[in-house]
């Protein structure tokens, strides 16, 4: 059982372009039961000020982000303090740069520039964290797969990686075996789910609703807790019924079983 749950806020992109829209968002995910946010960014969103200050109004904490690489890179004080203002030590990217996912050299170079900026961010107490997709299921050499060589290389004790249960079953992956082989790495587990659907004679997968999809979450859930899963975190990229909001109340209310 798990006492807090929280949204990705890439979710709600459509509430995030108006302060005061964005404000009505938060004040209704709040009242059905979501008291965490995970921040994404865009450069038509609300400013940074400007979502922590909504989301103090509103009761809802900042546990982590997905934010900008270069800015990561480049300014990393400055993102530090933004992050520090939040409430969070949690500082992540919602994937690897382009180049990066076809090319072994880039990859390493990737990882180990990743590792490099780490290392500036923990001496001041914070984690890099890393989100996948599918595609680092795919084997980049032949043999190991981009994920494989991310946890090979990823320093476990500056960096923490975000995992999301649909983009592994959409991988061919376990979801329970992976968080079992990232035990002790993983903070933030996007909870998302995955349905099928047809079209004309070809059936393909989609996004849906957590608890209106295909996913095991009575073991997910309970691996979480056994590895030590800190923030629970709802995500949904599209395929709304009817919408964002609404999606977001459904996960919430089918999640309410496990929550403490």
């Amino acid at each position: 059982m798990f006492k807090k749950l929280g949204f990705q806020m890439y979710t709600i992109r459509d509430y995030l372009m108006d302060a005061d829209i964005a404000d009505v968002a938060l004040a209704k995910l709040k009242k059905v039961g979501y008291s965490e946010i995970h921040t994404a960014h865009m450069p038509t969103y609300i400013d940074d000020e400007t979502l922590g200050a909504l989301c103090k109004k509103n009761g809802i904490d900042i546990i982590g982000s997905h934010y900008y690489w270069d800015k990561i890179v480049e300014t990393p004080e400055a993102v530090m303090d933004t992050h520090d203002k939040w409430g969070t030590k949690n500082v992540g990217i919602g994937g690897m740069p382009q180049a990066a996912r076809t090319d072994l050299g880039e990859l390493k170079a990737f990882i180990k520039q990743f590792n490099e900026t780490a290392e500036i961010y923990a001496k001041r107490g914070f984690k890099l964290t890393y989100h996948h997709h599918n595609f680092e299921f795919s084997r980049i050499d032949g043999y190991k797969t981009i994920m494989d060589l991310l946890v090979e290389g990823f320093d476990p004790a500056t960096t923490s990686f975000v995992l999301d249960t649909c983009w592994v079953s959409a991988g061919g992956g376990d979801v329970v075996d992976w968080m079992e082989k990232l035990a002790g790495r993983i903070d933030i587990l996007h909870l998302k789910d995955m349905a099928l659907k047809k079209e004309e004679k070809k059936f393909y997968p989609f996004i849906t609703e957590v608890g209106h999809g295909n996913l095991s979450w009575d073991p997910i859930i309970k691996a979480a807790e056994r590895i030590g899963v800190t923030n629970y975190v709802v995500e949904q990229d599209n395929n709304f019924t009817p919408d964002s909001l609404a999606s977001l109340t459904f996960a919430a209310n089918f999640l309410k079983k496990y929550m403490a």
